[in-house]
């Protein structure tokens, strides 16, 4: 299992130092990924970065660690403009990029956007595609009902062809997200308990199966919290979504109240617990 951890980049604000440190910290700890939030501008919005910009600043810094904005809102983005920047933090990282992808809920994001909140899954359904061939042909030619393009190409393409997309969305996902993740992604972002993963992974699964589509194509990545009101179980909850068989886990040293120091302490010391099983 795949082990990565959530910057957290709220508490941490315009610490650019004490943000470079933990990054540099979780590669040289050996955490194989870094997620970073994504949002624009949405009523009482709090301190966030945006995820691509903050991610060419850390891929300049480290080597090794896949760096994973999740999830990016993507209809409320110009298709060809992400797929420009996308591609642009592969190649500066060496292909160390994988792009959770979401529609989000917030109406007043996509106002403010001047985006249409209502079409947005049929939107997102549409971007994936074109963001695929953006990313691995020469020679774009697309119809769509939001995008056309021909006798274009992206250029420099990505390392990655394609970078990798994974879907995060509600618990339970809908069946038009269940749609999307298995026609369309790599992989998803577990919310649901564990008692409820069988009934999230049959119903992706038999979406996948007619699409043509594996099981085993399809990465599933759930998160832990290490501090706040559950701490004390953290290293079962590992242990319990290593033995479901997931291939990533994201741990949180978020909501504990942390100061900016003891989430880099905290990280550490979380490292040397990790059970066995897990790693």
């Amino acid at each position: 299992m795949h082990i990565g951890v959530s910057l957290p980049v709220r508490e941490m604000g315009n610490d650019l130092t004490a943000i470079r440190d933990f990054a540099q910290a979780a590669e040289e700890l050996g955490l194989t990924h870094l997620r970073i939030p994504d949002q624009i501008m949405r009523p009482g919005s709090g301190h966030l970065h945006e995820p691509m910009m903050l991610l060419s600043y850390l891929a300049a810094i480290t080597s090794t660690i896949e760096l994973v904005p999740s999830v990016i809102i993507l209809p409320v983005r110009q298709t060809v403009h992400f797929a420009k920047q996308a591609a642009e933090l592969d190649s500066l990282s060496g292909g160390r990029v994988r792009l959770g992808i979401g529609v989000g809920g917030s109406e007043e994001e996509y106002q403010y956007l001047n985006m249409d909140f209502n079409n947005r899954g049929k939107r997102c359904d549409e971007q994936m595609v074109l963001l695929k061939k953006l990313w691995t042909e020469e020679d774009i030619d697309f119809q769509g009902d939001f995008h056309t393009i021909s006798g274009a190409r992206l250029n420099p393409l990505p390392h990655q062809k394609p970078i990798p997309m994974w879907i995060g969305g509600r618990a339970i996902p809908s069946t038009p997200v269940v749609r999307r993740i298995a026609q369309h992604s790599d992989g998803w972002f577990v919310l649901c308990s564990p008692e409820e993963i069988n009934q999230v992974r049959d119903a992706v699964f038999t979406e996948a199966e007619k699409a043509g589509r594996r099981p085993d194509e399809f990465g599933q990545e759930a998160g832990v919290a290490v501090v706040g009101p559950r701490e004390a179980e953290w290293q079962s909850r590992v242990s319990n979504w290593s033995a479901m068989g997931l291939t990533h886990l994201c741990l949180r040293t978020l909501g504990g109240d942390l100061s900016v120091s003891q989430h880099l302490t905290t990280l550490k010391r979380v490292m040397n617990e990790i059970p066995a099983e897990a790693r």
